[in-house]
């Protein structure tokens, strides 16, 4: 019985070494701001309604959804809540997100803030084009009054672009004039969900390599040239997005005439890797 064991256990090993599999190629994915399609965000307040263009997701279902939203110049709500929290960056324009009493702090272009569930709050905005990237974890996303609020025991967050704390990347080179990131939110364990800025520098051209399964960016300032195959680049304009699921996955860009700021969503970390 032994000699035939040992003869199955070697045929094995043996197998298991010679073994080849195939690693399915990462699903990308390219939205282009020129192609994002603008609905009504609240269609309960028709024409004054804000405008929503989904990048992904569906903010009606129950599944993680990032979509931008469009404000009028003089646009302000009512004073409402939403079911699900929400983080928000704003991209053009300038907004302001508070509590119905509170006075006005105008946010500039690359300023980050959160809404918690179930807490009163009025937003507003002021620009000749005013635009925000929303995201939530999970839909639906809805608009209730105010007689529905209750404490979620979180507490909003309010950063803006001015106060954003820029430091060398966490792997690859660094230098003063190099890629640098900002931490948002979430954690950088393996497998966690976690929110960053990334800003490129005018003139950088490299790549970002995903290693979670999930990698969402969106362009926040700047617009990048992204390598969509191996002879042609699109041009991002800021409201912009791409993602990749699976795999590991390069993402090559370049920076060339201004500097970039793109908001990148992933469960794992990542790294900048200039030519």
């Amino acid at each position: 019985m032994r000699p035939i064991l040992l003869h199955l256990f070697i045929s094995a090993v043996i197998t298991l070494c010679f073994y080849t599999y195939v690693v399915a190629e990462p699903v990308k994915q390219v939205v282009l701001a020129s192609e994002i399609d603008w609905q009504q965000l609240n269609p309960a307040r028709g024409d004054k309604s804000p405008q929503a263009g989904t990048l992904w997701g569906d903010r009606r279902g129950p599944v993680p959804t990032g979509f931008l939203a469009k404000f009028v110049d003089g646009f302000s709500s009512p004073p409402h809540i939403h079911n699900v929290t929400y983080r928000a960056v704003v991209i053009s324009g300038t907004i302001h997100n508070d509590d119905p009493d509170a006075a006005n702090m105008w946010m500039a272009p690359g300023s980050f803030w959160t809404q918690p569930k179930g807490e009163a709050h009025i937003t507003s905005a002021k620009g000749d084009t005013n635009i925000a990237l929303v995201e939530i974890d999970r839909g639906p996303y809805l608009v209730l009054p105010v007689n529905k609020a209750f404490d979620s025991g979180e507490r909003p967050v309010n950063v803006d672009a001015s106060n954003i704390v820029w430091v060398d990347p966490s792997a690859g080179s660094s230098s003063p004039g190099g890629p640098k990131v900002a931490y948002l939110w979430g954690s950088l364990q393996e497998g966690q969900a976690n929110g960053t800025f990334v800003k490129l520098p005018a003139g950088f051209d490299g790549k970002i390599v995903s290693r979670g399964s999930l990698f969402r960016a969106v362009v926040i300032k700047g617009a990048p040239r992204y390598q969509v195959s191996k002879k042609e680049f699109q041009r991002l304009e800021a409201g912009s997005y791409f993602s990749s699921k699976g795999a590991s996955a390069d993402h090559s860009l370049t920076a060339a005439g201004e500097e970039s700021v793109i908001y990148i969503r992933t469960n794992g970390r990542y790294q900048i890797i200039p030519q």
